[in-house]
């Protein structure tokens, strides 16, 4: 196991055979992802009325290079079979990470021109006209380089599309030298 394993436990004791029982779990995690940074792992005693016993709640947090990944399954009355469903569900969440990682080619769209056709300036907004035709939104936290207060009707920009409430908006805007 190449990566820092932490455990804790609330409302009971680990036992040995418990914390056994998850670094088992945990090494398997490398077979998966071999970049993981850190696991931790929180188990939670719940006591609940319908049940006799205690229920285990398990939370794994696997921290990898760019973001963390979060497992938390439904409490099981057997401590063996809470901890073992988690780190499958881990296992399979980050199998899942590879394969979307691997499936993702980068590749560099060019971003879009348009020209800007109207600018309500003192309201903060403006319109962009795409090289297709279509009337496009944005606002001026949308322009990069705080550059809104510059900007004139006609002006050449390239953005980023997104959906938004009432439509398509520019999520960016930069003014190029054209």
């Amino acid at each position: 196991m190449n990566f820092l394993l932490e455990i804790a436990a609330r409302d009971f004791d680990l036992t040995d055979a418990n914390k056994a029982d998850i670094d088992k779990y945990a090494e398997k995690l490398d077979t998966a992802y071999d970049r993981i940074i850190r696991c931790r792992v929180v188990v939670e005693a719940l006591r609940h009325r319908e049940h006799r016993g205690l229920l285990y709640n398990v939370k794994i947090v696997v921290t990898i290079p760019g973001t963390e990944l979060v497992i938390k399954r439904k409490p099981n009355e057997d401590f063996h079979m809470a901890v073992k469903d988690s780190f499958n569900a881990m296992r399979r969440k980050l199998e899942d990470f590879v394969a979307q990682r691997r499936g993702k080619v980068k590749h560099h769209e060019e971003v879009p021109l348009a020209r800007i056709s109207n600018l309500f300036t003192e309201e903060g907004y403006g319109f962009i006209t795409s090289s297709d035709g279509r009337e496009i939104y944005f606002h001026r936290n949308s322009v990069l380089n705080h550059d809104f207060t510059r900007l004139e009707k006609g002006m050449e920009v390239r953005f980023v599309e997104e959906e938004g409430d009432k439509g398509p908006q520019a999520s960016s805007v930069t003014v190029t030298g054209g």
